[in-house]
């Protein structure tokens, strides 16, 4: 098996909007496959990176009053923290590259592969790509035209809808390259059907058929540059620039070196013979039916496997999104939870290729049950009595003959065949279940084995053994056999858990880099006696759920406030930015209208001048400002002004600011005070006006 190669990859994720839980979700998978790949003795590559052309993102940069590459370069640098704060960058073990389209050795390994689509026909001898006329309706978000089974009409406009965005579709009428793929349906029928594991679930391989056999259009695969500057040039023809979609998928391949001389040092025939795509099952279409035709009408081989799993669903089972105030931020999820716990989280409750739910306090409560209260407690209880009974010496696991009445009575079995037997079955059924990508059972099944060993040590008391001499070798077996299956855990659980992982094997004392130690070959009793455990400490501290998610829910209400907060108590949203001086309970606010001077002068109200004004890229509400206090430093301060004012005209204007407003991180950023606005109070959502001075007041003066 050291020969073989492995190569996985994440969608490249769209740079116009900042990270989510769907990008971290889908590269922890990625990650876990990889480490586990690793272990077993396979050349691995890993990719994930970011699709950066597109209308989407040319409209986003006009709009945030930046060049596209200021536009994805942003995009970029925010994933790429993520990662790093979740250990899943190059310099934690991660991917081996973070893949960006506007790179220029993608430009020329993308048109590579359109003049050899081009040179070649399709199956019934058709010219691949010709030149034609298109006129119909495109979803921006989606980068995809939409015949009429894929849109519908609301009530009372003229205006096709897209229903997975649900915005209105542009009209398109220009000259475009077509990729002829009514050609294909047959081969991708026949190459879907017929290739076992090529599509999975199964579920999901059913609905592509489906689409298939439903007739397929030939594909729209450029825009005229005079609509669409930013993309990749077609060959011979720079009038045109390429689908995205075209672009975006080809990234799998020039990666590798694809297409271009300076690059192909990285293994382009070495690893995609063996290369497995991980999506999300909105954008399997795309990978299959596209990308299978690109790839087949080039002369390339397919993927070895496209897998699309599911969605996360809030706790009730309902669709995550900002209207509904139930989205997972994961600066939260960075700041509260432990990266293993939440990696084993992910892939312990959702059952890869279905849908999931998530909710702080599902993980809190699985964190507890099964790290703190499982393997955390587990290893602390072992490691405290080797120390406590043993002088912290791993004793013998061996129970001489005449003692087996003595553990016999003890309730321990005096053979340790009987436990070797239920950790080497489970060994096996980790590593059938991970090879599958059935993550939650392979993680069930190693919990049945801390349950096992969990209950040996509860029904043979150590504590009670230690007290009679004639059980000595009764108390050492259980305490072997407690580390030895830990042995096994640390090992089977790396790819999941990587850090808490090596952290429990050192403190058995043991030096070896779990990374390098197949799961598969594990034997029992190889765990040497006499060996000295590590220092000890906690790797699983238990969660103070109501502490947690009493921090949690503050900082969503902050967050909240301030990012559609209103100047009064019934005002419409968006009047004021970041925070709301109507911070008390509304309970309270109805029975009493009254302040005391005392609440008042908590307040700190102070001048400032607005030296910075601009966008947040897919922020509709926000703007984000830099104003001088008279402090040392500009403050940062983000508001909910965009639907009302153009950013450069609010430059230089002098505004109130509630400067000691409690700081708070919203998409990314902090945002360090308030800025006051008024709203009307009968709700008719007329823009908001700016707190101002006929006087000339001095910035940072403070008003009483």
């Amino acid at each position: 098996m050291k020969n073989e190669t492995f190569y996985i990859t994440t969608p490249i994720y769209y740079a116009n909007s900042l990270p989510h839980l769907g990008h971290l979700y889908t590269t922890i998978v990625a990650d876990a496959v990889r480490r586990y790949k690793r272990q077993r003795g396979f050349d691995t590559y890993f990719l994930t990176g970011t699709d950066e052309h597109g209308i989407n993102i040319q409209r986003a940069a006009e709009k945030n009053g930046r060049t596209p590459q200021e536009q994805v370069d942003l995009i970029a640098g925010e994933l790429k923290r993520m990662f790093h704060d979740f250990r899943l960058d190059t310099e934690n073990g991660g991917y081996d590259i973070f893949m960006r389209t506007t790179e220029p050795f993608h430009y020329e390994g993308v048109q590579h592969l359109w003049q050899e689509i081009a040179k070649n026909k399709t199956p019934r001898g058709n010219d691949t790509i010709y030149k034609g006329f298109y006129e119909g309706w495109f979803c921006a978000p989606c980068a995809e035209f939409k015949t009429e089974e894929q849109y519908y009409v609301p009530e009372g406009s003229d205006i096709p809808h897209c229903p997975i965005h649900e915005r209105p579709l542009d009209k398109i009428a220009e000259e475009s390259y077509f990729f002829r793929l009514s050609d294909y349906d047959e081969f991708l029928i026949d190459i879907i059907e017929n290739t076992p594991g090529l599509v999975r679930p199964d579920g999901r391989k059913n609905e592509v058929l489906s689409f298939v056999r439903g007739g397929l259009l030939d594909l729209a695969i450029s825009r005229q540059r005079s609509s669409l500057a930013w993309g990749v040039p077609v060959p011979d023809d720079p009038d045109h620039v390429m689908y995205v979609w075209m672009d975006a998928l080809t990234n799998y391949i020039t990666a590798l070196g694809y297409g271009n001389a300076e690059k192909a040092s990285v293994g382009f025939e070495k690893y995609w013979q063996n290369v497995v795509h991980l999506v999300g099952k909105d954008i399997l279409r795309f990978h299959t039916v596209y990308w299978f035709s690109f790839l087949h009408a080039a002369g390339l081989p397919l993927p070895k496997t496209v897998f699309a799993h599911g969605m996360w669903l809030d706790a009730d089972g309902r669709k995550m999104g900002k209207t509904m105030g139930n989205v997972i931020e994961v600066d939260v999820l960075h700041e509260h939870f432990q990266v293993d716990a939440l990696r084993y989280f992910v892939l312990r409750d959702m059952v890869f290729g279905q849908d999931g739910k998530f909710g702080y306090e599902n993980l809190i409560d699985r964190a507890n049950a099964d790290l703190a209260s499982g393997l955390g407690n587990l290893a602390s209880r072992t490691f405290s009595m080797i120390t406590k009974y043993r002088d912290g010496a791993i004793p013998s696991g061996k129970v001489a003959e005449e003692n087996y009445l003595n553990a016999k009575r003890a309730g321990v079995s005096p053979d340790d065949q009987e436990l070797a037997s239920v950790v080497e079955h489970a060994r096996d059924e980790f590593v059938r279940r991970f090879d599958n990508f059935e993550f939650s059972l392979a993680l069930e099944t190693a919990w049945t084995v801390i349950a096992r060993v969990d209950k040996l040590i509860s029904d043979s008391k150590p504590w009670e053994l230690i007290k009679d001499e004639k059980q000595a070798e009764t108390l050492n077996a259980v305490l072997y056999r407690a580390c030895e299956t830990l042995r096994w855990l640390c090992i089977q659980l790396y790819p999941v858990m990587p850090e808490a992982s090596k952290n429990i094997y050192s403190q058995i004392g043991l030096g070896e880099d779990i990374a390098g130690l197949d799961p598969a070959n594990l034997k029992w009793c190889d765990l040497v006696a006499g060996t000295m455990i590590g220092e000890t400490v906690g790797v699983f501290p238990r969660i103070d759920k109501k502490k947690v998610m009493n921090e949690i829910n503050e900082q969503s209400a902050v967050s909240d406030r301030q990012s559609v907060a209103p100047a009064t108590a019934g005002s419409e949203p968006g009047a004021i930015a970041t925070g709301s001086p109507v911070a008390v309970e509304q309970v309270e606010a109805e029975v009493n209208n009254f302040i005391t001077i005392d609440d008042f002068l908590k307040v700190e109200l102070r001048v400032g001048e607005i030296k910075v004004a601009e966008r947040i890229p897919n922020a509709d509400k926000l703007l984000r400002f830099e104003i001088d206090l008279g402090e040392p430093e500009h403050r940062q301060i983000l508001a909910g002004l965009a639907e009302y004012y153009e950013p450069e005209t609010l430059v230089g204007r002098k505004v109130v600011v509630v400067a000691n407003l409690k700081p708070r991180k919203m998409r990314g950023l902090e945002s360090q005070g308030m800025i006051c606005a008024a709203s009307l109070e009968d709700g008719t959502g007329e823009k908001p006006a700016l707190a101002a001075f006929i006087e000339n007041v001095d910035i940072g003066a403070r008003l009483k």
